[in-house]
């Protein structure tokens, strides 16, 4: 496989990109004002409109990583994976209507001083730290991770691609603030529709056609929908999807800070509400392409499958392979895709060092020091600056780490359970804790790293794959099964559990040692006999304040003075 691949179009596709990622920043950080208040530069004043804020809150999320192992996912393993867009579209109103009234009632610019304001000051820096080292680990590997792939698949220099997109991305997160984020979110959205959908127009044509995709995939058993199983053991069921993809999708955008500093950015809950609404089908969208686009290379590789062919050497570098190998005759076409993937890092990327900022300045910095509040905005800006550099340096050190790679990926996951437990404790419920809640997310979090990284385990079994084509002589070696009853229970079970696992055990642990030691609320600290309604979601609240209007009604009577009226 030739390596120089890219032409000038493909350089100047490049080029552009990062160019009007960083035109957006100075943009923004000369204009309006100037980025010269912390309100402004983590919240863009709270007067965003929706179309920008829905996008961005897919594309925060929608990594390069996701890209990539989502078509190589449908390619190897089948197209059930595309059950998980049922979950989002169950979850969105969840997310919606029950979790995101409270952090916009609060309008607290950290997600973690609710659980202060709810339990205590403890489980706040507790969940702090936990999403800090859980953004800086993951983002770190976002820039990695496609490095290496495009630089396996068209010579573009590692170095160069971890440089280029975690500088241009520092520096336009840090000079234009919020609004600069979810601007460069808009135009690298489309650039990521672009790469994919590219791919699945291409490989149509190829074809003959794109019902040709499906005849294909279906002749070889990629379309197979028919999992119902109930066995946790089994990779991908629909229970494990919807089940799973619910709770990985709540963990992310009901209670991630990232998410809910995004929809703080508009200026009414009702706004905020239609953000999530419209990011739903836009997210759903752009994954159910990318699920097609790893059945279109499948049915261009149906005879000679590159990993068996040694045409690549691991599944993530699947989908250059194809732009490489199949669209190179089309200039600029193997640009474009390269930038679709770039900006799925750019997004992830400033939007953390946007996130961490926010949280360092609260969490840590507002709360062990006395800061002058004309510094404050310029801290703020060093900060996501630092966290933008700090992704640099992890992401040269990953290639040292070896396993580190999935490890981070593992550790994102495994934590967003028990996270969502300790906010749905506090939101759902009057009787939890502080200790509750900080014994159940250190047990919760324990459970799910030991299952998610204890071993030995069973390798997942990937569908057949072909190389009767392949111009070369390759020989299509046949791995020997295991039985996977041989392996401890814990380690047979499917990733997509993993989450649900850690936040029912959040909320059962949390419940029962909240009831089995009594701890004072910090209500009750504060003298008072009954909790803040604004703390609760809007069905509890409703019953709280009904509660206490009673209480009031009834005081009022015996003590024989005038009620006020409803």
């Amino acid at each position: 496989m030739e390596q120089s691949v890219f032409g000038l179009w493909d350089y100047i596709i490049m080029a552009a990109t990062m160019i009007a990622s960083v035109a957006i920043g100075l943009y923004f950080r000369f204009s309006g004002g100037k980025q010269k208040t912390n309100e402004e530069y983590l919240l863009a004043d709270r007067n965003m409109s929706i179309l920008p804020v829905a996008v961005s809150l897919m594309a925060s999320f929608m990594s390069a990583i996701t890209l990539l192992g989502v078509s190589a996912e449908n390619y190897y393993y089948g197209m059930q994976f595309v059950v998980i867009n049922i979950s989002y579209g169950i979850a969105t109103p969840i997310a919606s209507r029950l979790y995101l009234p409270v952090f916009f009632g609060l309008q607290k610019t950290s997600t973690y001083e609710y659980l202060e304001l709810r339990f205590g000051p403890r489980i706040r820096m507790l969940a702090s730290l936990t999403y800090t080292l859980q953004m800086i680990l993951y983002n770190g590997i976002v820039l990695y991770a496609p490095a290496i792939v495009l630089e396996a698949v068209t010579g573009l220099d590692r170095l160069i691609s971890i440089l280029l997109v975690g500088l241009a991305c520092t520096f336009y997160s840090t000079l234009g603030g919020m609004k600069a984020v979810l601007f460069t979110d808009l135009l690298q959205s489309l650039l990521m529709f672009g790469a994919v959908f590219s791919v699945v127009v291409f490989a149509s044509v190829q074809l003959g056609g794109f019902d040709q995709i499906f005849v294909i995939s279906k002749e070889r058993g990629r379309l197979d929908f028919s999992n119902f199983s109930v066995d946790p053991t089994e990779r991908h069921t629909w229970w494990s999807l919807i089940l799973g993809g619910l709770i990985t999708y709540l963990s992310l955008y009901a209670v991630n800070h990232t998410q809910v500093q995004r929809l703080l950015t508009v200026s009414t809950l009702d706004r905020s509400q239609q953000c999530l609404w419209w990011s739903w089908p836009v997210l759903s969208v752009l994954s159910v392409v990318t699920c097609i686009s790893g059945l279109a290379i499948f049915a261009v590789y149906k005879d000679c499958d590159p990993l068996a062919s040694r045409s690549i050497s691991a599944m993530d570098q699947l989908m250059p392979f194809y732009v490489v190998d199949a669209m190179r005759s089309v200039p600029g076409l193997a640009g474009l895709f390269v930038a679709g993937i770039f900006s799925a890092s750019l997004s992830t990327i400033s939007a953390a060092c946007n996130a961490l900022a926010a949280v360092t300045l609260t969490d840590y910095v507002g709360r062990w020091f006395q800061v002058n509040p004309s510094y404050v905005p310029w801290l703020t800006k060093i900060a996501a600056c630092v966290y933008g550099l700090i992704f640099l340096a992890l992401a040269f050190l990953a290639q040292y780490l070896g396993g580190v790679l999935q490890a981070a990926l593992t550790i994102f996951g495994a934590v967003g359970g028990p996270l969502l437990g300790v906010f749905t404790l506090g939101m759902f419920t009057t009787f939890a804790n502080e200790l509750g809640a900080s014994f159940a997310l250190l047990s919760g979090m324990a459970l799910t790293l030991w299952m998610s990284f204890g071993g030995p385990r069973p390798a997942p079994v990937k569908l057949a794959v072909s190389v009767a084509n392949c111009a070369h002589n390759v020989t299509l070696t046949t791995p020997t099964p295991t039985d996977p009853s041989s392996y401890f229970y814990l380690y047979r079970i499917s990733y997509m559990w993993t989450s649900p696992i850690g936040f029912v055990w959040v909320l059962v642990i949390g419940s029962l040692v909240s009831l089995a030691i009594r701890r004072q609320q910090p209500w009750e600290r504060a003298g008072k006999s009954s909790p803040d309604p604004a703390l609760f979601t809007p069905p509890l609240a409703d019953r709280l304040r009904a509660r206490e209007h009673k209480k009031n009604g009834i005081q009022c009577k015996l003590l024989q003075q005038s009620c006020p009226e409803d």
